[in-house]
């Protein structure tokens, strides 16, 4: 199988449980929810996406040919950004990943070193052997994956935390929606106050200016 990537980089994770913690960015190209285009944003359950996950032309984007290759770059890209220490980190986003992601590119991450968490909607099964799972869920999006480690889940939107908070996961983070002209982080932590089995999840790189 070969893989379409929009961008790899190595940065800080932003968000929820791993905040601050350096990692391999591969944003795969292409989502099951938005075509990426202005056009259908209107009519998309993620009309809030800020990402842009159309095509291979990002850093370090491109298409490998298979899971080996895939692996190969991720790890040289930690090695020739990240220092000494720590684990190798890789986090695969989107768009949605897990219209690429499978066994053999996991296995093959593992195999040169790299612990391997995904951020997915959560519309369509895991591969195994995922090392963390973080799930956020989408309006009018049926929810296939129910368990993992980290849900996280903008807010405000049309599913509200009641809904999903009874799911097994070991972290439940609430995130203000990213919107133009509105600042929602007042309602955000209001309401994790209010039920304290969640968590405030704030996009720390954009609030410091890095990828």
């Amino acid at each position: 199988m070969s893989y379409a990537l929009k961008e790899v980089y190595v940065t800080l994770q932003g968000e929820g449980a791993h905040a601050g913690r350096t990692a391999v960015f591969a944003r795969f190209a292409g989502c099951n929810l938005w075509s990426g285009r202005e056009a259908d944003r209107a009519t998309a359950a993620c009309w809030f996406c800020d990402t842009d996950f159309v095509g291979t032309d990002g850093p370090g984007g491109g298409r490998f040919d298979d899971a080996q290759a895939l692996a190969e770059e991720l790890r040289r890209c930690w090695d020739a950004d990240a220092g000494p220490g720590g684990l190798p980190y890789v986090v695969f986003t989107g768009g949605e990943p897990i219209l690429q992601l499978d066994a053999a590119a996991v296995r093959a991450c593992q195999a040169v070193g790299l612990e391997v968490g995904v951020e997915t909607n959560g519309t369509l099964p895991l591969p195994p052997g995922l090392d963390w799972v973080c799930v956020s869920p989408k309006p009018n999006s049926e929810l296939v994956v129910r368990t993992g480690d980290e849900l996280k889940l903008v807010y405000p939107m049309e599913v509200e935390p009641q809904q999903v908070e009874g799911l097994d996961f070991a972290h439940l983070y609430l995130q203000p929606r990213d919107e133009a002209g509105q600042d929602h982080t007042a309602a955000a932590v209001d309401y994790v106050r209010r039920h304290p089995r969640w968590r405030l999840s704030l996009q720390t790189h954009k609030l410091i200016g890095i990828p």
